[in-house]
């Protein structure tokens, strides 16, 4: 949908007025294409005491193609880049005006911070080099998870890093993201498909995030980069139009070879989006109780390494008002089918060892809204399972986690009255609504074959909502 503001305040007489007027300016995101390079730039670099991931992130970076430059905090890193054949150099300001020379991202890491007087070196890379960051450039803190410490000042301090990398997201502005990478020791090498997908303006509507990176029992599968999901098949739900096309586009572009599950409906809707992208179309309600065995039937032959629970419904009312039906279709549909259908996939090995279940929740599960008891209550269930069922599925080697939309532009927030639908758009660090590909590409990372260090993870793709902060 169109978002006219951001377009007007983004034109050459917009953006007189808006600064005459002294309006806020949505900055226009910077989003993947496949024509366009995905990694470019100068990465500054800095570093706590004794930081414990930098000779990783050097790889990672010079893997990237990405330059990086040293700030005074950061005095291993020239050495390090230069064992990894990285360009570098020193971290020089950019004058306060100019556009020449800013910095594509900002990393900091912090993993070796124990005690939080040792702080220091955090203000002073960032008040150093926050400035010289471009527009739509990416910030991004590596700390240890803080349930792993060896005491509770380390753990203090590790999990304060959280409010800082917020805080900055919220500062920042100009389509800039913020966030932090808690990584378990023994972890680094499992970190590089996050480290990629913050970089990336794949992670464009993606910020205030703190995921965590787990150590794995099995070496990760060999892939290409450039095409992470090839010989996976992905089974997604609600995939005719909307959000659910949009996922289901992303994956098959990865690689993977989606199925799409939607209502008989929407056959034709459904038939159109996986004739475009020779996927297999599986016109199901999946509320019916006897889809669940037809699923796990239809698929049995060559199984699936990917479900994606898009499919959802709103039914909207007070609670004094809200019918019987109405609360128990949304609870059916949003929840209760995921878990039905992961039962019989499961039971019946249809989804393989080393698999992925995301889930999608939404902001208002997080935070609840007026009028959507049974809609919050569904969305808050899909990540109680998600943490629920992490370590059970651990045993097989399938992670699960789930996205929590925002405010995103669709057929749906379009028919939101307009007061609501606007202070629902700029209510976050964007100033703007997000995109379906937005949470498209944020599923894909969560698909990708490097992400078996990330389970149990409720990622917001909200652009640092103000709901439920």
């Amino acid at each position: 949908m169109n978002d006219a503001y951001l377009n007007f305040v983004n034109s050459p007489f917009g953006a007189r007025l808006a600064g005459s007027l002294g309006l806020p300016k949505p900055e226009v995101l910077r989003r993947y294409h496949a024509d366009r390079p995905e990694f470019e730039g100068l990465v500054a670099v800095g570093a706590g005491p004794q930081p414990r991931i930098l000779d990783a992130l050097a790889g990672m970076i010079a893997r990237t193609g990405m330059t990086g430059v040293a700030h005074e905090s950061a005095g291993l890193w020239i050495a390090l880049a230069h064992r990894h054949g990285l360009m570098t150099g020193r971290f020089e300001p950019v004058e306060r005006g100019s556009t020449q020379g800013r910095m594509s991202a900002l990393l900091f890491d912090a993993t070796g911070i124990e005690d939080v007087t040792q702080f220091d070196s955090l203000y002073a890379f960032f008040h150093d080099a926050l400035r010289s960051l471009g527009k739509c450039g990416r910030i991004v803190v590596f700390g240890r998870p803080p349930q792993g410490c060896a005491n509770p000042r380390q753990w203090t301090a590790q999990r304060a890093l959280e409010g800082f990398t917020r805080s900055l997201g919220k500062e920042a502005r100009r389509g800039i993201t913020s966030n932090l990478i808690y990584v378990a020791p023994g972890a680094e090498a499992l970190a590089e498909t996050t480290v990629r997908f913050l970089l990336s303006p794949r992670s464009a509507y993606v910020s205030g995030l703190a995921v965590h990176i787990d150590t794995v029992t099995r070496a990760l599968p060999d892939f290409d980069w450039k095409r992470p999901l090839a010989g996976r098949r992905a089974l997604v739900t609600g995939a005719a139009r909307g959000i659910g096309a949009s996922i289901a586009g992303v994956l098959a572009a990865e690689g993977a070879h989606v199925i799409g599950v939607d209502i008989p409906s929407a056959k034709d809707a459904l038939d159109h989006t996986m004739r475009e992208l020779n996927g297999t179309p599986l016109a199901f309600d999946i509320a019916a109780p006897e889809t669940p065995a037809q699923l796990a039937a239809a698929l049995d032959e060559n199984g699936i390494d990917i479900i994606v629970h898009n499919a959802g419904i709103t039914k909207d009312k007070t609670i004094a008002k809200m019918t019987e039906t109405a609360w128990h279709s949304v609870i059916d549909i949003n929840l209760a089918a995921q878990e039905r259908i992961d039962d019989a996939l499961l039971e019946a090995g249809t989804l393989r060892h080393g698999g992925r279940i995301i889930g999608v929740s939404s902001i208002s599960g997080i935070a609840g809204n007026p009028g959507q008891s049974n809609y919050a209550t569904s969305k808050a269930g899909v990540i109680g399972r998600v943490q629920g069922m992490a370590s059970l599925l651990g045993e097989r080697q399938i992670t699960i986690n789930a996205v929590a939309p925002g405010f995103i532009e669709t057929q749906m927030t379009a028919k939101i009255p307009f007061a609501i639908r606007e202070a629902g758009r700029r209510m976050n660090s964007m100033s703007q609504g997000g995109q379906p590909v937005d949470v498209a590409q944020t599923i894909a990372w969560l698909a990708h074959p490097g992400s078996a260090g990330v389970t149990g993870q409720v990622v917001r793709v909200c652009g640092q909502s103000l709901i439920g902060a």
